[in-house]
């Protein structure tokens, strides 16, 4: 059971309830990477204080916070552990969508979502994926209800969830379904092997003709060309995830720096603390945290602005979209520099596998490659000199994979 709230929330407030659930998950981040332990911990802790029904509306039982509000949580969660906003991304979309949609129905899981649910995703699949249509497919039965099969890859978060979004095929249109994650059928497999993020469940699910009822229908749109404010909301969940790297890499190098009493002969003071050379490394470390983080903010106002009164302002997501790329781009270069350049305060001894400094750059390099930069840096190069539209999400299912492609994950 969530905190239910009555009243919109302040900052003061959220960093009072909040700051020492991230302190206590940030204790135990290294060991986690460490023993590859999954975060169901913390992900039980954000949940019971009332972190993942922020954006519910205060009327419903929910926090009611602006999204400049929540994703500056979102970015000091990401310095507790990168993994948990990844992880809980499409949980945050899912509300957003259920709080646009503004209906019964809708209110409903948002409230469900007071209570505790959390929602995974089973989007993506591999080889071509949704650029070709869904292999998964959902096929109705004569009770009203559906059959759903397949096999989905990125499942991001769903090992923690209670709900999982999926798209699938039905009769030729691309829909959205929830399923139970606990649902007779569903296996949930922790096969993610990338360097970074290794904790978010990223990995395998797989439908073997789950029951699902015809409420659970979300609609069409899961692949469908258009434009969508999921595009530039889902991408700053992952800016605000490399914003809370940079936090924690300048935290964690001012503090190995300052308990540092060993330096080169060749140094320019005793101490490393007193280096000129070493405190320009660490200016330039916050300098890259502070910037990510106001990129961030600088987006999640447009996108308030996008989403105001519960309603897609269509004529503003250009904005948005452009607003997010633009970030994109900065945010990126920004953090993976910084997070390499933290070694230069220090010799072999930064290396130690022990303090594992190094998931920093993994953390931040696995995020980047999501929708990937040069990509977003070409469309927006191609909107400036050509006038053409931006790229949003669920574009690529405008698109026909060629023949002589390799089905790839």
């Amino acid at each position: 059971m969530t905190t239910s709230l009555t009243t919109p929330t302040s900052d003061a407030e959220l960093d009072a309830r909040l700051g020492p659930v991230y302190a206590r998950i940030a204790e135990g981040a290294v060991a986690r990477e460490r023993d590859r332990e999954l975060v169901h911990e913390p992900i039980a802790e954000l949940r019971a204080a009332g972190f993942t029904a922020l954006r519910v509306p205060v009327e419903l039982g929910g926090g009611g916070v602006t999204l400049r509000q929540l994703f500056r949580q979102v970015i000091n969660l990401a310095a507790a552990d990168s993994n948990i906003p990844q992880a809980l991304r499409v949980h945050v979309n899912f509300v957003e969508d259920q709080r646009l949609a503004n209906t019964p129905a809708g209110d409903e899981w948002l409230r469900a979502v007071v209570d505790g649910t959390v929602v995974g995703n089973a989007i993506t699949e591999p080889g071509t994926g949704s650029v070709g249509g869904y292999a998964t497919t959902l096929t109705k039965q004569d009770d009203g209800g559906y059959r759903l099969n397949g096999t989905k890859f990125y499942s991001t978060g769903t090992l923690y969830a209670d709900q999982i979004v999926v798209a699938a095929d039905l009769d030729g249109e691309r829909v959205g379904v929830l399923v139970d994650a606990t649902a007779e059928g569903v296996e949930r497999v922790d096969d993610w092997n990338g360097f970074g993020q290794r904790l978010t469940a990223s990995g395998t699910t797989v439908f073997t003709d789950v029951t699902v009822p015809a409420d659970r229908l979300l609609g069409p749109g899961y692949g469908a060309p258009g434009a969508t404010y999921a595009t530039s909301y889902l991408q700053l969940v992952q800016l605000a995830g490399l914003a809370g790297i940079a936090q924690r890499a300048t935290d964690d190098t001012v503090a190995w720096v300052r308990a540092r009493t060993r330096t080169f002969s060749h140094a320019a003071a005793d101490l490393q603390r007193h280096d000129p050379l070493v405190q320009q490394v660490i200016g330039r470390l916050s300098s890259a945290a502070w910037s990510a983080k106001q990129s961030v903010l600088a987006v999640a106002d447009v996108l308030d602005a996008t989403l105001a009164d519960r309603h897609v302002h269509e004529d503003l997501l250009p904005e948005a979209e452009l607003a997010a790329a633009h970030a994109q781009l900065a945010v990126i270069d920004t953090v993976l520099k910084a997070t390499n350049d933290l070694f230069e305060v220090g010799g072999a001894s930064i290396v130690d596998a022990d303090l594992r400094l190094d998931r920093h750059w993994r953390n931040a390099r696995t995020l980047a490659v999501h929708n990937p930069a040069i990509q977003k840096a070409r469309a927006i190069g191609d909107l400036l000199l050509n006038g053409a539209d931006l790229p949003y999400a669920w574009n690529a299912g405008a698109r026909t994979p060629t023949t002589d492609s390799p089905s790839q994950k």
